[in-house]
């Protein structure tokens, strides 16, 4: 027994090594690219003339045009998240309740719009709904710069947040517990509400969470819809940044947008816990059957044309609009620079955004991956654990911050990166870790612990228990992680748009500038760009669809 302990000290030392060794990646990683930006702006902001003005929070937040978008922020994403619950819940039964023909395909086209970049869904809708789109051309209606364009681009986006999450949580449910209840005397909705909907609950709150945060930040499509009349905090921060130049005002908001979204990720944390706690599933290959009855087929009719109609048909008319030049004109286009806003042709965005996504995912999944396998571990203290909602605040801390951020803090040795290519894909790769993460915990925490155990206590290093238990089991999440990295990071834009250089600009931050410029030339370009970053952004969707299981296959 004597001999044994110095064997287990010994073991526990390296175990306590090797977790500080895989948290300090990332760790280094989020607080020198993102909490050193991000507190620099703020400082920038509230510290004037050697003193803290923290004052300016009330006189920014008493302002009228401040407070209106304070409240339109808040009422857009509370309606945002409201119909996008009501339109996808059906949607995420049928998925989860009816096997059909074609239903893998038709999971892959859902999934598509949450992958777009932002700036390809506005301009999707713009192209449906916006000057010379098509209820324009067949009714004379155009819906852009209202908010009723917002609110449907928003249900576009996040439809597959909603299928997802509640239809794969849906689809493991055992039927026989409603079944039970029905038997007992219970009518269908009553056996619904008290049994099947009390299950789902967190899901749903969690979904509808994740929902609002994405609407809550949303900068992209209220850019290109909203116009003057709406804009959001994002679109706010960025207005103060970079058009009026007001960094105190800008900072007050980043300071209110980041306490807003530190709450919403700590109640999604804790929805997210109780989901996987207070559960008992089943094969979720068992629950699904082919429909039966006239309300059944009537149901996943509608469905499919909700789907037609809200999601494949805003990226037709974007297609269409593409090709109204003859001979592929507005493609052609595209090979040509004007030496204005662009100082190299438009199409080289397509080359300089897949060389900064493929950077961009390598330091993804590497710090992504490491933060995985530390939050893995069951000696994982309080630090660690705690690291793991700080992981989720890229997704909704202000791009538009991070971006600026990176101008002005990393411009001194050793970190003077402003003139470097590297500044784009560590923009990227901050966006995509939390999805490296999200993607490849549920599987690292299905690997039984006692595996990695008995390789360590016969000898095995750290390195070597992880390269022979942990990565053959993982190694299929870990490609669907980095497809999700690569394409978060093709269309990422907040960020990009402020540090991505004239002379290799990415495809969103070129979509929107000739957005940005008058004539039907310009719009012809952008309607072609977004179709190819559309096409690109589906191929890889296709390719995760492939490699996509059941334990890896929800957001």
């Amino acid at each position: 027994m004597d001999l044994a302990r110095p064997q287990v000290a010994a073991r526990r030392t390296r175990s306590a090594a090797a977790r500080l060794g895989l948290v300090a990646v990332p760790v280094a990683f989020f607080a020198v690219f993102f909490a050193y930006p991000v507190a620099a702006i703020v400082a920038r902001g509230l510290h004037v003339d050697g003193a803290w003005r923290f004052g300016r929070l009330w006189d920014v937040l008493e302002q009228s045009d401040i407070r209106h978008v304070l409240w339109f922020t808040t009422w857009q994403a509370l309606a945002s998240t409201a119909l996008t619950l009501l339109i996808a819940l059906p949607g995420a039964y049928v998925f989860a309740r009816f096997d059909f023909p074609g239903k893998q395909v038709l999971r892959a086209v859902v999934t598509v719009p949450f992958v777009l970049p932002t700036v390809v869904v506005g301009t999707a809708f713009l192209a449906l709904v916006g000057r010379g789109g098509l209820l324009d051309e067949l009714w004379g209606v155009r819906l852009d710069t209202t908010v009723w364009a917002i609110l449907l681009a928003h249900v576009f986006f996040n439809y597959a947040v909603v299928v997802r999450t509640v239809g794969g949580l849906w689809a493991q449910l055992d039927p026989r517990q409603e079944e039970a209840a029905r038997m007992l005397g219970a009518s269908r909705w009553t056996a619904w509400r008290t049994v099947t909907l009390p299950a789902l609950g967190p899901a749903v709150a969690a979904a509808a969470l994740m929902v609002f945060l994405f609407t809550f930040t949303s900068f992209g499509v209220v850019q290109i819809l909203g116009g003057p009349a709406f804009s959001t905090l994002e679109v706010e921060i960025y207005r103060q940044t970079s058009e009026i130049f007001d960094l105190s005002t800008a900072a007050v908001l980043t300071i209110v947008q980041f306490l807003a979204v530190g709450s919403i990720l700590a109640v999604h944390a804790w929805t997210v816990r109780r989901r996987e706690s207070a559960l008992r599933l089943v094969d979720a290959s068992v629950t699904a059957r082919r429909p039966r009855g006239a309300g059944q087929w009537a149901l996943l009719a509608g469905v499919l044309a909700v789907v037609a109609v809200l999601l494949v048909l805003p990226l037709a008319v974007l297609v269409r609009r593409s090709l109204d030049a003859p001979g592929f004109g507005y493609y052609r286009a595209l090979t040509e620079s004007d030496g204005g806003v662009f100082l190299v042709a438009p199409i080289e965005a397509i080359g300089n955004s897949l060389q900064y996504a493929v950077v961009a995912t390598l330091i993804a999944v590497l710090v992504g991956g490491l933060a995985a396998a530390a939050l893995t571990r069951r000696d994982a203290g309080r630090f660690v654990r705690g690291f793991d909602a700080l992981l989720m605040l890229p997704l909704g801390v202000s791009a538009v911050t991070v971006g600026f951020g990176f101008l002005i803090s990393l411009d001194e040795p050793p970190l003077d990166l402003r003139s470097s290519w590297i500044l784009v894909p560590l923009a990227q790769a901050l966006v995509g870790v939390p999805f490296v993460v999200r993607t490849m915990l549920p599987v690292l925490r299905a690997v039984d612990d006692r595996l990695r155990e008995a390789a360590a206590v016969l000898g095995a290093s750290p390195w070597r228990v992880w390269r022979e238990i942990d990565l053959p089991m993982v190694r299929r999440a870990l490609l669907i992680a980095a497809g999700f990295a690569f394409a978060v990071s093709l269309g990422e834009f907040g960020a990009t748009v402020f540090i991505a250089r004239p002379d290799n600009p990415t495809l969103p931050v070129a979509v929107a500038r000739l957005l940005g410029r008058a004539g039907d030339l310009n719009y012809g370009q952008a309607m072609a760009l977004s179709t190819v970053l559309m096409v690109v952004c589906a191929v890889a969707l296709l390719v995760l669809e492939r490699l996509r299981t059941d334990r890896t296959g929800e957001f």
